[in-house]
């Protein structure tokens, strides 16, 4: 039996499929790489934007015409795409099943029900290699129990829920075994991980403080990353485990949203600008040289021009490494979609495309002051013909070096060439 997963969104839903491709294979299934070669076609959905929405429609209309000629083939629906099943199943009579965000054991269930041995349906079938990932993201948590009110996420995933701690040292230790080097931990909100869990033997309720710890002491792990922060939940507590462990890379992400004061509180978000300067601040008092990457909307509904312009500035004045901005776009079900959205899709595209102007200019500045400096690489793999890796603070660099594999390998390289979204190098030593 072979299946074709194709994957959209955020990292927790490639953090899924990666174990959906565990579990078939452990079952028997073989991975494709074309849906007219697969017996079974999984879709891994998106619907945090109307861009991402619009893909997964196109997908499954695309796939339409295969259903048709193959009606045996079995189709499978799962993330955030999937709710109202009623609605859904009227609207795509062609989908087999669909199946709730990261619930992997329905998605094993419904493969083992429809395991037949076939024929191979070409002669030219390919199945895809695939070595063992360098880098790997591991779900600690489900579900956001904040309530900004543009975000779906809390509609499709529910409350959160986080995962036994014990559970998640026992899933890095293995994925350390087959070869991962770098974990980044996953979750809607990881700064509020282990709220809902049952004190510990010495009466501490777990955090993603002391889970940070006890991943630290794991053999074999060189680095470890989480995404995604909320300011209001980031404490002192955190930033300091992070800038005191070595394996914890000197990186986060914290997603600002907005730079004007009313315009988060119609999100929902939970702090002011004032307070989120100060988050950076201590951020970058207590790791000298992080890389931040932060999130932006513009376009909210009743954002002014004179809203926009304190987020630019916002940005200007802290410098990130990386923003990534969207144009706000309304989510059925959510608080924002009773709001009039009064801005314009022509403004907010330029407010968009001004942010990403602004970005482009400050990261390749940012960028500039490594030219020439020795710097530590994770290496991923090949990509046209060169090495590529990451840094601790996140950037990307490229490098040529001799035939030898350097995939997982930590390499010092001394950059020869920067730019804003990435860099050119040569190897100074492992």
């Amino acid at each position: 039996m072979n299946y074709y997963l194709w994957t959209i969104g955020c990292q927790m839903n490639f953090a899924d499929s990666r174990q959906v491709t565990e579990e078939l294979e452990r079952i028997g299934y073989l991975e494709v790489d074309r849906p007219q070669h697969a017996d079974l076609i999984l879709l891994n959905t998106c619907v945090v934007r109307q861009s991402a929405e619009d893909k997964v429609v196109g997908r499954l209309t695309s796939l339409l015409g295969l259903k048709r000629r193959r009606p045996e083939l079995q189709l499978a629906l799962m993330g955030c795409f999937v709710h109202e099943i009623p609605e859904l199943a009227q609207r795509y009579p062609w989908v087999d099943a669909f199946i709730k965000p990261s619930d992997i054991p329905a998605v094993v269930e419904f493969a083992k029900q429809h395991m037949v041995p076939v024929e191979p349906h070409t002669a030219d079938l390919e199945i895809p290699r695939r070595e063992s990932p360098v880098s790997a993201g591991v779900p600690i948590s489900q579900g956001c129990d904040h309530q900004c009110t543009y975000c779906i996420v809390r509609l499709r995933r529910g409350p959160e829920v986080s995962r036994p701690t014990h559970e998640i040292v026992s899933e890095v230790r293995n994925l350390v075994a087959r070869g991962v080097m770098e974990v980044t931990l996953l979750g809607q909100n990881v700064d509020s991980y282990g709220r809902d869990l049952p004190p510990a033997c010495g009466g501490e309720v777990p955090d993603l403080a002391s889970l940070l710890v006890l991943l630290h002491e794991v053999k074999g792990l060189q680095r470890i990353r989480f995404l995604t922060s909320h300011p209001a939940d980031m404490s002192n507590r955190l930033i300091e485990t992070v800038a005191r462990l070595p394996k914890v890379c000197e990186h986060m992400e914290v997603p600002v949203q907005s730079g004007d004061d009313t315009v988060l509180r119609r999100m929902s978000r939970g702090y002011t600008v004032a307070q989120y300067r100060t988050l950076v601040a201590r951020i970058r008092e207590a790791m000298p040289g992080v890389g931040l990457a932060t999130d932006v909307i513009v376009g909210f509904p009743g954002e002014t021009h004179e809203q926009f312009e304190a987020t630019f500035r916002l940005l200007e004045d802290l410098r990130f490494d990386i923003v990534h901005v969207a144009a706000y776009s309304s989510r059925s079900g959510t608080p924002a979609e009773r709001l009039p959205d009064d801005v314009p899709p022509a403004e907010k595209a330029k407010r968009r495309q001004a942010v990403d102007r602004l970005q482009e200019r400050i990261a390749g500045e940012i960028n500039a002051k490594l030219a020439g400096q020795t710097v530590e690489v994770l290496v991923e793999g090949r990509h046209k013909g060169k090495w590529r890796g990451r840094t601790r603070t996140n950037k990307l660099v490229f490098f040529e070096v001799d035939s030898r594999d350097w995939t997982g390998r930590l390499a010092q390289v001394r950059i020869t060439r920067t730019g804003p979204w990435s860099m050119q190098a040569e190897v100074a030593g492992e």
